[in-house]
Formats: C-alpha cells, structure tokens, sequence
C-alpha cells in the first residue's frame, strides 16, 4: 500500500528564479510556455494532468465529441528540450504563504521565487445548497461525462415506462443561465432532438421532449450585444426552445424545479450554468479578494505583493474599460500569460514592467448548425451562416493539438453531412445520490 506521508513533490534544487504556477488552464499554460527554462525553474501544479478546451465541455456532453478530443496531456505540451527545467505535479494545493513564500499542497510544501495564481472559476450556486447538490455543473470533462450518461439514461429509460408523468420528467430538461453555455447547450438537445434522437428511439415521442433556459436577466447572451441576443433569443425559439427571461430558480430536489413565484417544472435533469466565482486559494489576506475574485494591478500582481500574480479569470483587475474586470473567456488569459513571461524577465533584469492591455477580439457563441453570432471589433455585428463559420474556423485554431484540430474538424465535417452525433455511450453510468429507482435499474443490468 502506498504511503501518503511518504510523497514528496520532489522538486530538484535551483540557483534560478522558481515560477510556480498553479493551474493549467489557458493562463497558466500559455504563461509556461512562454517562460525561458534558462532564465526560470517553472513548476506547474495542477489537479488533473491535462489542459482542456472548455468551451466545447457542451459538446462532449451532447455526445458531439469524445474528452479527449478537447483535451491535451500538460506534459506532452512540454516535453520538448527547450523545457528541460519545466516541471508538472498532479497535486491539489490547499493554501499559500506570502510570508515564508511557500505552497502548501497535500504532499507537502514548496518554496517559490514568484507565485502565478491561474486557477479560473468555479460555479456559482449563490448558496443554494439543494440546487449544488442535485443541479449538473459544466465546468470541468467529468462534468461533462456525467451529464452526457444522465441524458442518455434518461432517453433509454423514457423507452421503457408506460407512465405519462414520468416520461415527461425524462424528458423535460431545464438549462440555467443563458450565457454562452447555456444557450448552446439549448441548441445542442434541441438539435438531438429534431435530427438525432426520433431515429435512436423511435418508440419515444419526442415531439413531447421540453427544453427550457431560464434566464435571471431580460436577455440571453448579456455579455454581448443587444443584436446578438436578439438574434439568439430567435434563433432557439426556433428551435422550440423554451426560454423564460427574468426568472430565477429558488429550489430543484433532482425532481421538480421551482421558480421564484411558484411556477413548478418536472425535470430530471437541471443544468447549472448560471453562473461562476473565483477558484479561491487559502493564504491571501481578505483586502486581497474583491467579489470572490483577486484583485490586482496593471502588471497583474496581487495587491499588497510584489512576488504574487494572478491571472486568467481569477484576476479582478479593475480599468475605465472594464470597472469590473475583464470578460470571463479565453482571450484576457491567454493574454495576460503571454505579458506575464516578459514581465517576468523585465523583473529579474531590473527592467520597467509593462501594463496590461486587453486587445478585445470580439465575442462568439453558436447555437445550432448555421445559427451563430459573433461580435467582432469595430462594432461589426455577424449572425446567421458567416458567425457560425467564423465560430468553426476560431474554434479550431484554439484547440492545442494538432490531433485534437483534426479529430475535431473530421468530427464536425461528418456531422455537417450526415446529422450524427458519433459517440453515444454511455460509459459509466450516472447516478445522484439518493435516487433508489435508478441505483437499483443500473445494479440490475450493469456486467459483473
């Protein structure tokens, strides 16, 4: 058996500046990469072993892609010589230390020259502890996994009870939060349902399946443009969504949904997308953390700390721009990383610090096959055909992995041609906690 208290992260000795970085999301890797190993010993922490592509989480679980299509190893990204001094630890970290400069992790303790938290966000349930325990996140690929067993499930199992109420409930499915992901994780069912699902199932009426996004604001899409969620809120009505603008989710039991008011939704399946914070780390000092996120200056250095960053969407840095602080996606990290290498060379060289500047390229989402919509720079407004097109081609070129590109790219051609979605499985069976009915269905067919 293996000894815990025998681990150690095992970081060799260094005369060189040590970076540790934690997480390996776009800031941490696009940080990493850019750092010189001959100028920096760089140690990433992460508590998976690969990066993920997280804005198609939706399409693995719709079963348009398989994980690891939209994933790479972290170590495969830097095992070429030129990271010869790079090293990765699969370790949850549980705390910092600005006084003795240390990281605290589960296995022990490493010191650091310059500290860059990338730790990104994590759903927001707004303390609502019945919607976390019963609700399906899509933050992460086990999430996804899990949502894309629970939705097959639900369409396998609607084929083999005779009882009106609950087929609907199995085939009822609330999305909440009407920001990019829920919008096309709307489009996406609603797609299976028109193209996909009749023909798997042909014994199931899905002309009865509901999908409903409820949203807390007057529009879909509030981050972007009034055009583009106009054209949203059309798109997914025509495609039978049900969308139910300024409403609010006050309860969810894994059964029934309840709306502020009282309206009540039967439903199996309630996706949570309606909102994140800060993946916080223990250590920082309250003044330090501003809205569940960490606030920092131009240069992206905690307040109060001249060997502490932040990146990504864990940093709250406040401009005229942008009072509260950059927009939750890709670009602000991949961004702020990539100035953060050579901040951090001007650091070491005694050099004059660069501020950051977010060079804004526009916002897309996509809703179904030729429904998209993209605000780009120059308040140019796309939907329709071209916004899709535009939302492919900017899709692949952000994957990591010439392989993943490919597989991707294949994948949505094939789909484009022939309306499949090619990875139906249900791998491992999904389960919540409590539900009796589906534990004794699963232990009952499930191989020994």
């Amino acid at each position: 058996m293996l000894d815990i208290d025998k681990l150690s992260l095992n970081i060799p000795d260094t005369k060189k500046p040590r970076v540790v970085i934690i997480g390996g999301g776009f800031g941490g890797i696009n940080l990493a990469q850019k750092l010189e190993c001959k100028d920096f010993q760089v140690v990433l922490l992460d508590r998976q072993n690969y990066h993920g592509f997280w804005p198609l989480l939706y399409q693995v679980a719709t079963a348009g892609l398989e994980p690891d299509s939209i994933a790479e190893p972290l170590r495969k990204m830097f095992s070429s010589d030129e990271f010869e001094d790079f090293h990765f630890r699969l370790v949850k970290v549980t705390g910092v230390n600005p006084a003795t400069k240390t990281v605290s992790t589960i296995i022990g303790e490493l010191h650091y020259d310059y500290l860059v938290i990338a730790t990104g966000t994590k759903s927001n349930y707004f303390g609502n502890e019945q919607v976390k325990k019963n609700a399906f996140p899509l933050k992460q690929i086990p999430h996804a996994l899990n949502l894309r067993s629970q939705l097959l499930q639900c369409f396998e199992q609607a084929t083999m009870t005779a009882d009106p109420v609950l087929r609907q409930s199995l085939l009822t499915f609330v999305i909440v939060g009407g920001g990019p992901t829920g919008v096309e994780t709307a489009g996406a069912l609603a797609e299976m349902r028109k193209h996909i699902l009749p023909n798997d199932y042909p014994g199931v009426d899905f002309t009865k399946m509901k999908i409903y996004l409820i949203e807390g604001m007057d529009r879909v899409l509030p981050p972007m443009s009034p055009e583009s969620s106009a054209k949203t809120l059309k798109y997914l009505q025509d495609l039978d969504v049900i969308v139910k603008l300024n409403t609010l989710v006050e309860s969810y039991d894994g059964y029934v949904a309840t709306i502020k008011g009282g309206e009540q939704i039967n439903a199996q399946t309630l996706v949570w997308a309606a909102g994140v914070q800060g993946a916080l780390i223990d250590g920082l000092p309250a003044e330090s953390v501003e809205r569940g996120r960490i606030l920092v200056n131009p240069f992206n250095q905690v307040l109060g700390f001249d060997d502490i960053f932040a990146i990504g969407d864990i940093a709250f840095m406040k401009t005229e721009k942008w009072p509260k602080g950059h927009p939750g996606v890709a670009q602000p990290a991949i961004q702020q990383g990539q100035l953060l290498a050579k901040n951090l060379k001007r650091l070491i060289t005694n050099q004059k610090l660069e501020p950051f500047e977010y060079f804004d390229k526009g916002s897309l989402a996509i809703i179904g096959r030729n429904r998209a919509v993209a605000d780009l720079p120059k308040n140019i407004h796309l939907g329709g055909f071209f916004a899709w097109l535009t939302w492919l081609f900017v899709h692949i070129m952000y994957l990591v992995g010439f392989r993943n590109k490919l597989v991707v790219l294949s994948n949505w051609i094939y789909k484009f041609f022939t309306y499949e979605n090619g990875t139906r499985l249900i791998i491992r069976p999904f389960v919540r906690k409590g539900d009796r009915v589906k534990r004794q269905f699963i232990n009952k067919y499930e191989t020994e």
